[in-house]
């Protein structure tokens, strides 16, 4: 990282660097396709934080590496999350509030980047899956390139959506857009994407294209940028954080079933699952 105020440790999971007022933040992985391991999730709202205090920063840039944005959250590495409460059946009460307070961790690590003072421009470049897509719905503006896919795929995987996309997406993109792809958990390309909103340009060079942008933010007067970013987060924020509660709760008590155990088997396996409403 480069930057006289900023200062992190190490990261292992996202690279930072800052020049000219705007800040770069890379995902690195290390899993495939840059999943969502428990280093991403600690160290995503720590530097979120840190750009949010820099006053040499006055917009953020977060992108992918090895060309896709994220394949999510990476499910083996967050194992040890899910197998406590799913060794115990769901029944363990102390055991359910401790997962509650694990989802809301996780759902303020997405929301550092709608608390970030400084704007921030989501560049989705190859497949930006399940969790991504929490992550990108709390930047201020997202663009894309030609190749990237979309999926709000947790439902295929046993799992409500529970770290932001279904509070924050039907502003974006309307409520029964968000539906239906919540609903069918379907891939879908750039072009559907730019039609629904999701992104505002595609573009052939998504980080070249995000970083001119970035720096036509930085250059405007930046106590009237994090204004405008404050006054329009105004609108939503407390439904957003009311949904994002309500799901902890609903979480907690349902997703330690037998087809959450299925899923995760058959990720597993690499088979389809067989799901039977248990």
């Amino acid at each position: 990282m480069t930057s006289s105020a900023t200062t992190l440790p190490s990261l292992r999971s996202l690279c930072v660097e800052i020049h000219a007022g705007v800040a770069e933040v890379q995902l690195l992985g290390p899993s495939k396709g840059n999943a969502m391991g428990p280093d991403f999730w600690t160290e995503l709202p720590s530097v979120f934080e840190a750009l949010s205090d820099d006053d040499a920063v006055r917009s953020v840039l977060i992108y992918g590496s090895g060309g896709n944005f994220s394949y999510g959250l990476d499910l083996p590495a967050m194992a040890p999350v899910f197998a406590p409460l799913l060794g115990a059946g769901g029944m363990d009460a102390k055991l359910r509030e401790g997962f509650r307070r694990q989802i809301k961790a996780l759902q303020d690590s997405v929301s550092s980047l709608a608390r970030c003072a400084k704007p921030v421009i989501a560049a989705v470049d190859g497949w930006c899956i399940g969790g991504a897509i929490d992550v990108i719905a709390a930047a201020d503006i997202r663009i894309s390139s030609p190749k990237a896919r979309f999926s709000v795929r947790e439902v295929k995987v046993a799992i409500v959506a529970d770290l932001g996309s279904l509070q924050r997406l039907p502003s974006i993109i309307g409520e029964g857009a968000t539906r239906q792809l919540a609903l069918t958990g379907e891939d879908f390309d750039a072009a559907r994407a730019l039609s629904l909103g999701l992104v505002t340009e595609v573009a052939d060079d998504v980080v070249a294209r995000g970083r001119e942008l970035a720096a036509s933010v930085a250059a405007n007067p930046p106590l009237v940028v994090q204004g405008v970013k404050q006054v329009m987060n105004r609108r939503t924020q407390n439904s957003v954080q009311d949904g994002l509660d309500y799901v902890q709760v609903w979480n907690s008590a349902f997703l330690a079933s037998r087809d959450f155990g299925e899923a995760t088997a058959a990720f597993a396996e690499r088979r389809p699952p067989v799901y039977r409403g248990e």
